[in-house]
């Protein structure tokens, strides 16, 4: 049986996700960002989650890679501490859409 998310160790640090994969992100030292993947294709998908609940005292940023997230031309500043969230890429209009808050 195949299938699901590839989770990837904690990263402390920049780092640029695979399509598949899960990414606990620890946030304590200082802010960083996770880049979601170059050349992303439909259902593709990316799960973050906040490791340490820091992300309110130093953010995770969501670098679009040059895609956009949500219809947005901007990266995504996560600051709520605990958040965990998969995103999926849709099409060449909206792109990488939150596929739950």
């Amino acid at each position: 049986i195949g299938g699901g998310t590839s989770w990837q160790a904690v990263k402390t640090g920049a780092y640029t996700a695979s399509a598949g994969e899960g990414v606990f992100v620890n946030t304590t030292s200082s802010a960083f960002t996770i880049t979601l993947p170059a050349s992303p294709t439909i259902g593709d998908e990316v799960t973050i989650v906040d490791y340490a609940a820091t992300f309110d005292s130093n953010n995770c940023t969501i670098g679009r890679n040059s895609e956009k997230i949500m219809g947005s031309s901007a990266d995504l500043t996560v600051s709520v501490e605990r958040a965990a969230f998969t995103l999926v890429y849709t099409d060449g209009t909206q792109r990488w859409l939150f596929k739950n808050d």
